[in-house]
């Protein structure tokens, strides 16, 4: 190939076309200045927030429709905004069947995880964990989500969000995130519907992209080694999704803020249906963008300098001659990095709080001091999420790097919380054991397949691309005959890696929870210990109620009594208290 001119030597024209405008800075500026007074109002004016619990779960009485917005707003961050369309446009719409993941998802959260967490009225999910199997389990979880969390931010940062939490709270980063997710979605349709007129409407655009081997939905291949497959989504990306939306603190923190189990299950169907609206939108931003560019990749010539970067750069070339329109989109990919850092760093922060520093407080700590300790961890996290910045942006696409580095956590957290409400002869040293062994085992894996990726024994061939009609996309600027072609199924045999190694990052949360699911029972089978919660009931998930052992399974410690609420008949009443009832 021959070489390409770079984008700093790049016609003055380029230049500008890369630039806002005075527009552009305005809506960019004012959208993070409301986001500011937002938490501003919350924190000076309002209800003030006084208290740990007003702070963390907004006293539990907010409502659905922002509560659902921000969970939909935490999970769509930038990784979905701007991975997905360079996911589609490099690899083919094969990942386009999370849609599918996403119904899956949200029947399994509100059928199995999210009843345990509302019964019980934790104001964290690891609280669940010290009342199923004791404080040292808390402890493993704790730091597991600590690691998985410092590891996650880095790849959606944005510093704002670090001055904004340290005087927000839940309430505000509830709003700001509706906020924010609805700037994100109007940018996202705009231009969405902006890219399909322009590129001679959507019969059009799926033509060429089949012509360009983009389209595929039924990959069946069962190994586990090729990166994408309808397996990999359908399975092991539900998996990672559960993991997130089931049991990962900022999920259920959110849950809890609502006033009944009834609104709680309605959040996760809003949840669904707005992952599955924004992931087809994106999905199909990617075959919009290859439409246009499948005679001169701006990848492969050197006009940007990495896949993810193809949908700002398609935006603001489309978008050029509409006033505002860039500033709004730019503005929009930044809310989603604002809303998941703002969640993310607030639920950080009440977690390590409520799971660690609490116990060690004097007697006669106030909220006020408490308030302090959760802003000053939140800045703390931050600031180490910003020099972690550094250290992951060059190991590959956001896509793959968010599930690597969520493998290694995710995977034993979910076995974690599954082995405790879906088995209930597990106990706590079967739970210790399987959490240590998933996390060094997962740890060995992403850290085995990163290094080979590094160093390229592991490669992802992009689809075919070509840049033979480059010229086209500036008179002065002319590159003729140049076409890159890179096979889809190109196999890289020099110093083979072991097959663990070459898993795809789709299948680590699965695997991860398998071993600590297959680990903690062999460990429980072996130690015959008792299980030590006496088969609380309220401790497992209803899709199993059946199974606990009857002359056990309605016995309640002490510790449980104040979680418990009045059976008025005015809202939807807990499940403990039905059962208390029947009793």
């Amino acid at each position: 190939m021959e070489n390409i001119t770079s984008l700093t030597q790049f016609p003055e024209t380029l230049t500008k076309l890369l630039m806002f405008s005075w527009i552009d800075y305005t809506i960019f500026f004012g959208m993070f200045a409301v986001s500011a007074l937002i938490g501003i109002y919350f924190c000076c004016f309002g209800t003030k927030q006084s208290t740990t619990s007003e702070y963390l779960l907004g006293s539990r009485a907010m409502n659905v429709f922002p509560t659902a917005m921000s969970l939909t707003a935490g999970h769509l961050s930038g990784i979905t905004l701007l991975g997905v369309p360079s996911e589609i446009y490099t690899y083919g719409t094969q990942y386009a069947v999370c849609m599918i993941t996403a119904i899956i998802v949200s029947v399994i959260v509100i059928k199995v995880y999210l009843p345990v967490f509302y019964v019980l009225r934790v104001n964290s999910s690891y609280e669940y964990l010290k009342r199923r199997f004791d404080e040292r389990i808390r402890i493993v979880a704790l730091i597991l989500y600590v690691i998985g969390t410092l590891l996650y931010i880095p790849l959606v940062i944005y510093i704002p969000a670090l001055a904004f939490n340290q005087v927000g709270g839940v309430k505000a980063v509830i709003w700001t995130d509706t906020l924010q997710f609805t700037i994100t979605q109007v940018a996202m349709f705009t231009v969405l519907i902006i890219g399909t007129i322009s590129t001679g409407g959507f019969a059009k655009i799926w033509e060429i992209s089949e012509q360009g081997d983009r389209i595929e939905f039924f990959n069946m291949n069962p190994d586990p080694t090729v990166r994408t497959t309808f397996w990999g989504i359908i399975i092991g990306m539900t998996t990672s999704w559960i993991s997130g939306l089931g049991i990962n603190p900022t999920s259920v923190q959110r849950f809890m803020t609502v006033p009944s189990l009834k609104k709680a299950k309605m959040c996760v169907i809003i949840f669904g249906l707005g992952v599955l609206v924004t992931k087809a939108v994106c999905c199909f931003s990617g075959l919009i963008m290859y439409a246009k560019y499948k005679d001169c990749d701006p990848y492969t010539s050197k006009q940007i300098s990495r896949p993810d970067q193809i949908l700002p750069f398609y935006v603001l070339d489309v978008a050029r001659n509409i006033p505002g329109l860039p500033g709004l989109f730019v503005s929009g990919v930044f809310s989603t990095a604002l809303s998941t850092m703002s969640s993310h760093l607030n639920t950080l922060a009440g977690t390590i709080y409520e799971d660690f520093i609490y116990k060690y407080m004097p007697p006669k700590t106030t909220d006020t001091h408490a308030n302090n300790i959760i802003k000053t961890t939140v800045v703390v996290a931050g600031i180490i999420c910003i020099g972690l910045v550094f250290v992951v942006e060059n190991l590959g696409g956001v896509i793959q790097i968010s599930g690597c580095f969520s493998g290694i956590t995710t995977g034993p957290l979910l076995g974690l919380f599954t082995l405790g409400m879906l088995f209930p002869s597990a106990t706590t040293k079967g739970a210790l054991y399987g959490s240590v062994a998933g996390l060094i085992v997962m740890t060995w894996v992403v850290a085995g397949f990163q290094y080979h990726y590094v160093i390229g024994n592991i490669k992802y061939p992009y689809r075919t691309f070509s840049v033979e009609k480059c010229e086209n996309f500036n008179t002065t600027y002319i590159v003729t005959n140049i076409t890159t072609t890179i096979a889809p199924n190109e196999v890289y045999e020099d110093n083979e890696p072991i097959t663990l190694f070459q898993l795809s990052f789709y299948w680590y949360t699965l695997i991860g929870a398998t071993f600590v699911i297959v680990v903690g029972l062999l460990v429980s089978w072996i130690s015959k210990e008792e299980n030590e919660t006496k088969y609380d009931k309220d401790l497992y998930s209803p899709i199993i109620h059946r199974f606990v052992p009857k002359n056990q399974q309605y016995k309640m410690s002490g510790q449980y009594e104040n979680t418990k609420r009045k059976c008025t008949g005015k809202e939807e009443p807990l499940l403990s208290c039905k059962e208390t009832t029947k009793k």
